[in-house]
Formats: structure tokens, sequence, C-alpha cells
């Protein structure tokens, strides 16, 4: 009997040992709350967007017509060259030649880097709006008591959809959504 008393008073000192084990332990943590948020449609939604795509198309324009220029000047000299082959040196058709291949290699040259900077350019001029949306995001994450926020992309496997901060994104950057969008 006493062995039976003391076997269940160590029973009960253990549980209350890992009790408070468990409860200091769950001090010590914080809750993770996990969302989402599909930054691409939040963009595709903002106002800014159009004047961003404006400038975009400009500096690509801008890009263009460079390339409209060396390609004007290469296909001129070609012209003057070809037109005047028949009295040119060996030397003189060698140098013609290589011309020929610098200019080439130049406009490819040129439309290689026209493509990045564009691409470059675009990010540049998109950085404010990913900033705004950023700011958005962790405003609507502190609010709302979320740890982390994962991309809404196909990297995801599961979603919740009512941890999806998009759309509390987008209504505090004051962006209406689409009624056909919302379901409603």
């Amino acid at each position: 009997m006493r062995n039976l008393k003391q076997l269940t008073m160590k029973i009960v000192k253990l549980i209350v040992l890992l009790i408070c084990v468990n409860s200091f332990a769950q001090d010590d943590v914080p809750t993770t709350k996990v969302g989402t948020v599909d930054v691409d449609y939040i963009l595709s939604l903002m106002p800014e967007l159009a004047g961003v795509q404006q400038q975009v198309d400009a500096y690509g324009a801008t890009l263009k017509a460079q390339l409209d220029q060396k390609i004007a000047a290469y296909q001129t000299y070609v012209d003057n060259s070809t037109a005047t082959v028949g009295t040119m040196t060996i030397k003189q058709k060698e140098e013609v030649g290589d011309s020929i291949q610098a200019l080439e290699l130049d406009i490819n040259q040129f439309q290689q880097n026209a493509s990045k900077l564009a691409g470059l350019k675009q990010e540049e001029f998109l950085q404010p709006l990913y900033e705004k949306i950023g700011n958005s995001l962790q405003k609507v994450a502190e609010e709302q008591g979320y740890t982390q926020v994962l991309m809404r992309d196909n990297r995801v496997v599961f979603i919740d959809n009512r941890l999806d901060l998009t759309l509390s994104i987008l209504a505090d950057l004051g962006i209406e959504v689409p009624k056909d969008e919302t379901g409603n």
C-alpha cells in the first residue's frame, strides 16, 4: 500500500513537472501564423502600373530608334561599298568586309544589350510599386498577427484561402477588386 502511494506521488510529481515544463516551453515559443500573398495579382490591379508600362514602352521606343539608326547606317555602308566594289583593291575589299562584320557585331550586341537594359529599366520602374506592396504587406501582417508570409505561387503545395493576405493588402492600398474576381 505504501509503495502504491509512493508510486502515485511520483507519478503526480512527474505530471506536474511535465505540465510546468510544457507551459514554460510554450511561453518561449511564439505562436506561428503563416499566410500567403499573390504579389503579381496585386501589382496587376495597381493603377500606377499603366504609368510604368508607358515608361517602359517609351524607353523601348528610344532603344528601337537607336537600333534603327544603327541598321540604317549599316545598310548605307553596305550599299555604298557594293556600288564601289569594282574599283576597290583587294586590301580595300578586306577592310570593307571587316567593317561590315564589325557593324553587324555592333548591331547584334546592341540588340542583346537593349533587351537586358529594357528588363532592368522595367525593374527600376516597378521598384516603387513593389516597395508600396511590401510596406502594406508588413502593416497587414503585423495587424493580423502573421509571423510568416509566403508568396502564393506554384511552390506552395497547400493554401487555406482564409490565410491569404492578398485582399487585405489590396484594401489597405485602396485598390478595388473587380467583382467577378472576388466571387461577389
